[in-house]
């Protein structure tokens, strides 16, 4: 298979992918009529039971984005069930950053989970913790702590809302 064929095999797995729903779309899926999906890395590979993006990976659906150094996609008959980021992971939504040393999105549940020194900021407002749980569909986060620089604590800063209400 050529490299442009099998890039372009790449791109129409990630178009096929079932939806999360809401505008918490990061991990590579799209809904049929959702936004167009597009990804960038430095290299990549299809197989019937996955696809890779390695070095620099990129999925972008709409104004979401997933960053890490690697991505993997895990296909079972032909539909997507696992995307694993791992290496500076970055899950980017118009309202959130999650950023974490791996994440885990299962399909089925419509669950991100983020691992290794998590940082969940929303404007001004930060939470840090060693496991973050997402659910895309309800937009809902559950943090845990875990070793690392917080001490198995979860720490958060959050500001109150000035806006006159």
């Amino acid at each position: 298979m050529t490299r442009t064929l099998g890039m372009a095999v790449i791109a129409l797995t990630v178009l096929a992918m079932p939806a999360t729903g809401g505008a918490q779309t990061a991990p590579p899926v799209a809904r049929a009529g959702g936004d167009a999906v597009s990804f960038g890395a430095d290299g990549g590979e299809y197989t019937s039971t996955g696809i890779a993006l390695r070095g620099r990976a990129e999925v972008v659906q709409g104004s979401n984005r997933l960053r890490a150094d690697s991505i993997n996609g895990a296909i079972v008959s032909g539909d997507l069930t696992r995307v694993e980021a791992s290496g500076n992971v970055y899950f980017v939504t118009p309202d959130q950053t999650i950023r974490g040393d791996r994440a885990v999105y299962t399909l089925a549940s419509d669950e991100v989970v983020v691992t290794g020194d998590v940082i969940l900021t929303q404007g001004q407002n930060v939470l840090t913790g060693g496991r973050l749980v997402y659910n895309t569909r309800t937009e809902s986060a559950r943090m845990e702590g875990g070793a690392g620089s917080n001490g198995g604590r979860i720490r958060g800063v959050f500001y109150p809302d000035n806006s006159g209400n």
